[in-house]
């Protein structure tokens, strides 16, 4: 799942560096014009220029991550599907909609198989102490006896035999069953206590991500794009200097890669639930 949600996010981050070059491809062009209209100085244009090595190092950088983590998923699935004809499809986004934490709680405790191993394991040893006690017991013997023996026409005799249990040579098995019941009864515990943790820790790290992404998704993104288009046109138009023009190119950028990141650690904290849970609770 990690390997999945990787080559996602590293298609994402690739697919906005590549929109950030193509943006300031279009800004150079335009200032170019400018440079040759006397309107910006050959200095301002050179610094535009250089500029742009950043965003084609991000284009390279997140192209090598995308194949890296489609090399890594292809020698998990022991694949030998070339890169260039492999690839993997799904959303990548979030959901607002979180289920209630005890709902998932309980979830797990009906679908973990580690916890249902631990309690097939009590079951095994309080079965085991009753065989134990069983096999201690002591029955008694019944007996019956008729015939004839002349001059006695007939005769009828009945016996019990009680068995006089002097040391009870089962007693150890009935004692290491009996503490098999207490060690597995811990066990259980501790796995329901470790289920706990484990669902408890998936969900804080989901309820703080969507905390996050619902200002970045409803506000910080649209405002880092409207300042951006903002200063790039008032820059074009004199009307903003450059260090202000290249300090909202580089704000946008990275409004978005730390929006991408979020979204990142919120599927990945919803496949670390599916784990936690033990069955797919989240998509």
């Amino acid at each position: 799942m990690g390997h999945v949600i990787g080559i996602l996010h590293a298609k994402e981050i690739l697919k906005v560096a590549q929109d950030n070059l193509a943006y300031y491809d279009r800004v150079l062009e335009v200032n170019r014009t400018r440079r040759q209209a006397g309107d910006i100085s050959e200095v301002d244009l050179g610094r535009l220029e250089l500029q742009r090595v950043q965003y084609e190092s991000d284009v390279q950088t997140a192209d090598v991550s995308l194949r890296t983590a489609k090399i890594q998923l292809l020698g998990l699935l022991n694949d030998r599907t070339p890169i260039e004809q492999f690839d993997v499809n799904g959303k990548f986004e979030f959901s607002e909609q979180v289920t209630p934490l005890e709902e998932f709680r309980a979830a797990a405790l009906d679908a973990r198989p580690d916890l249902k191993a631990a309690l097939q394991a009590v079951t095994k040893s309080k079965t085991d102490h009753q065989l134990a006690i069983a096999n201690g017991s002591a029955d008694p013997t019944f007996g019956v006896d008729f015939g004839r023996n002349p001059p006695i026409p007939a005769y009828f005799g009945a016996s019990v035999t009680i068995p006089l249990r002097v040391f009870d040579r089962n007693q150890g098995e009935k004692l290491r069953t009996q503490l098999d019941i207490s060690r597995n009864q811990a066990l259980v515990d501790a796995d329901r206590a470790q289920v706990f943790s484990d669902v408890d820790s998936a969900y804080a790290t989901i309820a703080g991500s969507i905390a996050l992404l619902r200002p970045y998704r409803d506000k910080y993104l649209q405002q880092a794009a409207q300042v951006r288009d903002t200063i790039s046109f008032a820059y074009q138009n004199g009307g903003a200097s450059l260090l202000d023009f290249l300090s909202a190119q580089n704000d946008y950028r990275n409004i978005q890669l730390s929006y991408l990141n979020l979204v990142g650690s919120y599927l990945t904290a919803a496949g670390q639930m599916n784990l936690a849970v033990g069955k797919e609770v989240l998509p």
